[in-house]
């Protein structure tokens, strides 16, 4: 088969969405077919495909975009436009970049679905993986502050719950990762329960395992326990209500570090938040770091205090290395940790409860190590690689017939 994965987002980048998409190549053309990369560039001012490295500037096509620009509706919402604008580029680069030559083309989001189903040829089979929900985070971040008119806060929900739908029925199949997701699709958006499948990540936990041994100058304090954030720095992953609650945690023990691994938008208001709560000898920003198992293997506690989550890849990574988890109730996150076994699942936003459980794991390191050893047995068997990527081949498999 020749396979194109694609996302609307912006790659090479971190995050989990672009460590699935090279995981998932690898693992296919192991199998004999043949992957390629589409995607959006730097900022947004270019369309490649990233293996081949052909691209398509905003520059080469800007008559055409002019023209389709012009025909579309103004909307007074800005959000609302950034986003048609986006999809429109997106669109005619794919177009140019020539899709006729793929069996599947294997989108990643409701956007990348959208603009490629408007475009691909009859013969070419559509599989959409999506990772979170779009239109619940774009009304979290942007509808639902009390700058943002009424009026124009129904638009743009309005808009985005009608992508929403889009993006999750244009493809011959939709794959979730867990009931969670499925669970919105189906009865928020009335999504058909037959366009949904639902299969978990996998992960190359062999290899992920390897690098642990894998060195760099980050040292662990030889009194001090070590937790350990990483991801993005962003609001909806709550690292301000970690900083809060280890706020609280300085106050009765110092017998702790922490590190937070990783950049984005808001890292400069949280190492400000750090600095105003007096925290910058117990925590640390390390930045964008390549040394992510290493860090892991000589960390205790993995925190993640996100408000809104679908499938985290951290979570995966500390669960392959054998780490206690304390991860906030929400999304998909309850269908992957058992309270108390596999890790502690602490409700989100909620810094009391967040001191409360990292607290209990410092104190109780027994039962920390137990947390650890659990989740490591049930994610080595469950984040299999081979499983993950036949269940992909079959959904993939089906598309293909439905072309014949």
């Amino acid at each position: 088969m020749k396979i194109l994965l694609a996302t609307f987002w912006v790659a090479p980048h971190v995050g989990g969405v672009w460590n699935y998409m090279q995981q998932l190549k690898e693992k296919l053309e192991t199998l004999g077919h043949k992957v390629d990369f589409l995607s959006y560039g730097k900022n947004h001012e270019y369309v490649h495909i990233i293996n081949e490295n052909r691209r398509i500037d905003k520059g080469s096509l800007a008559p055409e975009l002019l023209m389709k620009q012009l025909a579309s509706p103004l909307h007074s919402d800005p959000v609302i436009d950034y986003y048609a604008s986006k999809c429109d580029f997106f669109q005619l680069a794919a177009n140019t970049l020539g899709l006729a030559q793929y069996d599947v083309i294997h989108t990643q989001d409701i956007f990348s679905t959208v603009c490629i189903n408007r475009i691909r040829s009859e013969k070419t089979a559509l599989v959409a993986t999506l990772h979170g929900c779009v239109a619940h985070e774009l009304k979290s971040a942007h509808y639902s502050s009390k700058t943002v008119k009424k009026s124009i806060a129904r638009q743009g929900c309005d808009y985005f719950y009608r992508f929403e739908y889009e993006g999750a029925t244009s493809a011959d199949y939709t794959i979730v990762a867990n009931k969670w997701l499925k669970n919105i699709l189906t009865d928020e958006f009335q999504v058909p329960k037959e366009q949904l499948h639902v299969f978990h990540y996998g992960y190359d936990t062999e290899t992920f395992l390897k690098r642990k041994d894998e060195k760099t100058e980050i040292q662990r304090p030889h009194d001090k326990k070590v937790i350990i954030y990483t991801g993005r720095l962003n609001e909806f992953k709550g690292v301000h209500h970690l900083i809060g609650a280890l706020s609280e945690l300085k106050k009765t023990r110092n017998d702790w570090v922490c590190w937070i691994v990783g950049d984005g938008p808001n890292e400069m208001e949280l190492t400000n938040k750090n600095k105003a709560a007096g925290l910058e000898s117990n925590v640390f920003f390390l930045g964008r770091r390549d040394d992510i198992p290493y860090l892991l293997s000589i960390s205790d506690i993995l925190v993640l205090p996100t408000l809104m989550e679908n499938q985290p890849l951290s979570v995966i990574e500390a669960q392959i290395i054998g780490k206690a988890v304390i991860a906030s109730d929400v999304g998909g996150i309850p269908e992957i940790i058992e309270h108390g076994v596999t890790g502690v699942l602490t409700p989100a936003g909620d810094e009391k409860m967040l001191t409360i459980n990292i607290n209990y794991l410092l104190e109780h390191e027994l039962y920390m190590k137990n947390l650890g050893i659990n989740a490591q047995k049930w994610g080595l068997d469950h984040w299999s690689a081979d499983k993950a990527v036949q269940n992909v081949l079959g959904v993939y498999e089906r598309a293909i017939s439905k072309k014949k």
